[in-house]
């Protein structure tokens, strides 16, 4: 149990430490990965910024992910629920475009008229407050690694066993300080879990 952002970015920062991990970046996933990120990058003394992607949800269930899209286009996708369901080429395509189009305007007000990043050459670490079905973090992974990451680290405080190992495909290294069995969901995890603004979330990439 965290007992809340700011220290499960500290616990996340020493184990980062402890497994020699080295980065240029951290890339927080808004909103909730900010205050977390925000730490990550000051023990590490480098610079903080947003990345951002959107579930596609299923037709006629919109809660239900079949993938996520980040805001340069990059895609994940969830192929045995896409098949299993019967959605069609169509609808993934017209969710891709609009959850894309979602991403951009979050990495823009975030960024509040800032450039986005240098990521080519970069040690990156793309940093949230837990995962669940990983499917947002997965979007974002492809798009740091088709932005030309040198080294793409995932760091999260707390996930499922089966989502942290199947992270480990798509990333050069995952740290991850709790992996519980019986994982519920990412807020079950925190003593104080409450909702981050869209003003404390620029307020942490504004410092």
């Amino acid at each position: 149990m965290f007992q809340n952002r700011h220290t499960a970015g500290e616990r996340l920062a020493e184990r980062m430490r402890s497994e020699g991990v080295a980065i240029d970046l951290v890339l927080a996933v808004p909103r909730g990965g900010l205050p977390v990120g925000r730490v990550v990058a000051d023990a590490f003394d480098v610079p903080l910024d947003v990345i951002a992607a959107k579930k596609l949800g299923a037709p006629g269930n919109p809660e239900l992910a079949i993938g996520a899209a980040a805001a340069d286009g990059s895609v994940w996708l969830n192929e045995g629920l896409i098949d299993r369901i019967g959605v069609g080429q169509e609808y993934v395509e017209s969710e891709r475009e609009q959850a894309k189009s979602v991403a951009q305007d979050k990495e823009r007000t975030y960024r509040a008229g800032r450039d986005p990043p240098v990521i080519e050459g970069s040690r990156v670490a793309v940093v949230d407050d837990g995962v669940a079905t990983g499917a947002t973090i997965r979007a974002c992974l492809r798009s740091v690694h088709n932005l030309g990451a040198a080294h793409v680290v995932v760091a999260v405080p707390v996930g499922p066993p089966d989502t942290i190992t199947a992270l480990q495909g798509e990333a050069d290294a995952v740290v991850v300080v709790e992996t519980p069995p019986s994982f519920g969901a990412v807020g079950a995890h925190y003593a104080d879990f409450g909702q981050v603004s869209d003003d404390e979330a620029m307020a942490y990439l504004a410092t």
